[in-house]
């Protein structure tokens, strides 16, 4: 009897075990953007299993230009932002970590016309013609606080590249995946500098959350981490099944085109820091240099506590 009891024990213990193991943790993702390569890794993990095995189910949404309010609201769990955006959040008193940085080298960039023969972005700014950028983006008051004497004419950006097909003497604020492809396709001759190159480096496309659900969830965080970090290394490696599957949901993107923009950002995305650190992996030196670059601009008052912007993956 006293076996018969013991078995009926280890039997439960196993079921629950059994049961423990099959359960999955629902959770919302929001992108900044439409599915395209920046956001790979993503559905790289969410299409080849890698979430599952972590014990996810993701469902991957749009956010645009609220991620911040709604991870604020705690409408999603993790959302895609760049590392100033948090800076700036975290000034204003909204307790957002970031987590992973798809971007080691910001993606953003101002293309310009191989034919004129510039080798900076300080060559664009010396130089007569129209610069197309947006306003209030924190790299382009960087650049006009930078670049003080500048020849070159600001106009609004318009979203396209009609302007640039048109005018020889046209650059433009371009995201090294988007602009610069379509212009070569259509027969342009892009040529891009990265803001990185003046200075200003951000990381981009970075995994967040709120402090208090990264506290209250801390296995959740890191199966979640690990899960995109092995969605990138499998997207990196092969971009076309994720490439195939975002295509279904952004048509207004040909295959060529998602080919050629995952190529185009590898580099940005792998370097030798995170071949030794982690895809994702970011470092304090950086977020204090955001910080005070974000103050000298007066976009915020006071940076935040670098150690606070982020969570290290080791």
């Amino acid at each position: 009897m006293k076996n018969g009891f013991l078995f009926i024990i280890a039997l439960l213990a196993g079921l629950v075990a059994g049961c423990s193991k099959s359960e999955t943790s629902k959770i919302k993702l929001a992108l900044n953007w439409k599915p395209e390569p920046e956001f790979g890794g993503f559905y790289a993990a969410q299409i080849g299993g890698q979430f599952k095995s972590h014990g996810l189910d993701v469902d991957i949404t749009g956010g645009g230009d609220q991620v911040a309010q709604m991870l604020a609201a705690g409408q999603i769990d993790f959302g895609i932002l760049a590392a100033d955006e948090v800076v700036t959040a975290r000034s204003k008193g909204i307790d957002l970590v970031a987590l992973f940085a798809v971007y080691q080298t910001n993606p953003q960039g101002i293309m310009t016309h191989a034919a004129r023969g510039l080798s900076s972005i300080a060559d664009v700014y010396a130089h007569d013609g129209t610069l197309a950028v947006q306003p209030g983006l924190a790299y382009v008051d960087f650049l006009k606080q930078k670049y003080t004497d500048a020849k070159v004419k600001i106009i609004p950006y318009d979203y396209s590249i009609v302007q640039f097909m048109a005018d020889p003497k046209h650059s433009q604020q371009c995201f090294v995946t988007s602009e610069p492809i379509a212009a070569k396709s259509k027969g342009g001759d892009p040529k891009v500098f990265l803001i990185a190159e003046s200075g200003f480096n951000p990381y981009a496309a970075v995994v967040c959350a709120k402090g208090d659900y990264i506290r209250n969830n801390p296995n959740r965080v890191k199966q979640f981490i690990a899960a995109v970090g092995e969605g990138w290394r499998a997207y990196l490696d092969d971009p076309k099944a994720a490439d195939d599957a975002m295509g279904k949901l952004n048509q207004e993107m040909d295959a060529e085109t998602f080919a050629a923009a995952a190529q185009a950002q590898k580099d940005l995305i792998e370097n030798d820091d995170t071949r030794q650190n982690g895809l994702g992996s970011m470092s304090t030196a950086r977020w204090e240099t955001i910080g005070k670059q974000l103050a000298d601009l007066k976009i915020v008052e006071k940076p935040p506590a670098a150690g606070e912007c982020f969570m290290p993956l080791k």
